[in-house]
This record gives structure tokens, C-alpha cells and sequence, in this order.
């Protein structure tokens, strides 16, 4: 009897194990389907990622066959075109560099220029009637050195005061000039190739 009963409990352990193995295959077969499920599913999400990356290349690629290629004729011209505007450029660029090159120079011997115009308006005496002319050649020189420059004296005595050329220092009543005139210059302006270097200080009259 004890045997018997040993070959039966053997054999429930037998069966016991062997549904335990069996709930364990269906457990492992359930993941597996659960994870080619899954897989398929980004498979598909990938598949539609790359057919829409090959939809936007060719779209691209037909935009780009869709615009015409530029030609040679007209690659060659609008290259010429750009080289003309590039030796314009150059060339007022060094016009500017030449024209006002001199300028600091230029702007400080005006006060030589001035100091120069005082001494000639100056009484002289007979005995000192041949130095004066002597120093008038060398202003005249001179003036004509700054002038091949550039150099020019600004109008400014008798006409309209213009801010722009003109610094007023103070207004006056003028029987000989109408109003917004100038009537006295007090110092002379020049310009050099047209630019303002100093303005003339002016009276300007009520």
C-alpha cells in the first residue's frame, strides 16, 4: 500500500510539473507574438517615415528640374555686369582717396594762409615796399599750389547764409545788404573738390 501510494503522489508531482511547464511555454509564446506585434508596428511607422523622406525628395528633385538651368550666354553677361559695377567702385574709391588725401594737410595751412592774408593787409612802409611785394609772389605761389589741389574760397560776403557753408557768429544791422545777407566775413571757408573743410564765420545781416 505504502507503494502505491508513493507511485501516486510521483505521479501528481509528474502532472503538477508538466502544467507548470505547459503555463510557462504559453506564457513565453504570448510575449513573442506580443513583441513581433510591436515590432511590425514601428516596421510600418519606418516604412512610412521613408516613403514620406522619398516623396519630399523627389518633390524637391522635380522643383529643381522644373527651374531652368542658367545658360552660358547668360551666365557670361550677368558676370560681365558685375565686374563693370566692381571697376566703378575701384575707381571712385581711389578718385576719393586722391581727392582727399590732402585734406588734414590742406585744413592746417589755412592758418598759414591766414596769417599770410594779415601781413599783406597790413600797412607797409616805403622802405618795406619791395619786401611786401616779394612776400605777395610768395602768397601768390603758394595760393596757386593749395589751389591746383582743390583748394577753394567759399562765397560768402553779399550772399544768402547758408548753414551749410556759412558759420554765424553774429547778426547786424546793413543799410547795403537785405536781410538773411551776409555782410561781413570775419574769416574766409574753403572747400577742397567741393567738400566743406571750414566754413566762413560771417556776420549775417537782421
Amino acid at each position: 500500500m505504502e507503494r502505491k501510494s508513493r507511485m501516486t503522489e510521483e505521479k501528481k508531482i509528474n502532472i503538477d510539473q508538466a502544467e507548470e511547464q505547459e503555463a510557462v511555454k504559453t506564457e513565453t509564446a504570448e510575449c513573442v507574438t506580443e513583441d513581433s506585434e510591436g515590432n511590425e508596428d514601428v516596421e510600418t511607422s519606418e516604412n512610412a517615415d521613408e516613403v514620406a523622406e522619398s516623396a519630399d525628395e523627389s518633390g524637391e528633385a522635380s522643383e529643381k528640374k522644373a527651374q531652368p538651368e542658367e545658360d552660358g550666354e547668360t551666365k557670361y553677361l550677368r558676370l560681365m555686369a558685375e565686374f563693370q559695377n566692381y571697376k566703378k567702385r575701384v575707381a571712385k574709391e581711389k578718385t576719393d582717396i586722391r581727392s582727399y588725401a590732402n585734406e588734414r594737410i590742406v585744413t592746417e595751412l589755412l592758418e598759414v594762409l591766414d596769417n599770410f592774408e594779415r601781413a599783406l593787409a597790413s600797412e607797409t612802409t616805403a622802405e618795406a615796399e619791395g619786401y611786401a611785394q616779394g612776400m605777395k609772389l610768395i602768397f601768390d605761389q603758394f595760393l596757386g599750389v593749395l589751389t591746383k589741389s582743390g583748394l577753394e574760397e567759399v562765397k560768402a560776403l553779399g550772399e544768402d547764409f547758408d548753414p551749410n557753408m556759412h558759420n554765424a557768429v553774429m547778426t547786424a544791422d546793413s543799410e547795403e545788404y537785405d536781410s538773411n545777407k551776409v555782410c561781413n566775413v570775419l574769416q574766409k571757408g574753403y572747400t577742397l573738390n567741393g567738400k566743406v573743410i571750414r566754413p566762413s564765420m560771417v556776420t549775417v545781416a537782421k
